[in-house]
């Protein structure tokens, strides 16, 4: 199974939001913002979707599959 970095921490810090604030943009409790930072839960398509629109960066910056291949390729191929 393909393993993705994602890179939410920086992009939340970019936008000054704490765990706490991005749960409540995303509708989930801080501690799934916590453990999706660290590489700990694997979100549905439609947090990813919340998340992506709360930070306004592309999908494909925020979760990266093994540093080389976006997720925005993956879908594409």
């Amino acid at each position: 199974m393909a393993e993705f970095e994602c890179r939410l921490k920086k992009y939340r810090q970019m936008k000054d939001l704490t765990q706490e604030q991005m749960a409540e943009k995303v509708g989930v409790r801080r501690e799934t913002i916590r453990r999706l930072e660290k590489a700990q839960y694997n979100p549905s398509l439609n947090l990813v979707i919340d998340i992506f629109r709360a930070v306004e960066a592309p999908i494909e910056e925020i979760y990266v599959l093994n540093n080389r291949i976006t997720l925005s390729q993956i879908l594409l191929s």
